[in-house]
């Protein structure tokens, strides 16, 4: 089978990879993921259908959770904050339809109990600029953040 490159976006530069992740899909939204290492393996199924698997909304919306919690414990520590143990986020990302077709909305409930206003909101805007998955979004689709303290 002979591979052609078909698109190849450059626009920042790489000094390190840290990590790969590697994940073969077949069958698209009523198909199978399967990563390389063999921890993720799952059915997708389409949003709103009785199906057993998962979608590709809800792996967005964990993968974003949980790395923007990591990018809050790294940016908090810089600035001399512990985070509780029972920091959360509950993540909504929908399907929706718009100018040129479908495109994607986020909203990201964050629980950050036992700090003030002020410091919420510095910990929170520090992740949102470091975090991958909001880099990846920025100024693509719709986000909106909030935060419970």
């Amino acid at each position: 089978m002979q591979q052609i490159n078909v698109f190849a976006s450059t626009p920042i530069v790489i000094k390190k990879v840290l990590y790969t992740g590697r994940v073969h899909v077949s069958g698209g939204r009523e198909g199978y993921a399967k990563s390389d290492d063999g921890r993720l393996q799952t059915a997708l199924t389409a949003p709103g259908s009785k199906g057993p698997g998962t979608n590709p909304e809800q792996l967005l919306a964990a993968g974003w959770s949980a790395c923007f919690i990591g990018a809050m414990q790294h940016n908090a520590a810089s600035m001399g904050f512990t985070l509780p143990a029972d920091l959360s986020i509950d993540t909504d990302i929908a399907l929706t339809t718009g100018d040129n077709g479908f495109h994607l909305l986020a909203h990201l409930q964050i629980n950050l109990p036992g700090f003030s206003e002020e410091a919420a909101k510095q910990i929170v805007a520090a992740a949102h600029e470091t975090c991958p998955y909001s880099k990846a979004t920025s100024g693509n689709i719709n986000v909106s953040i909030d935060v419970s303290i």
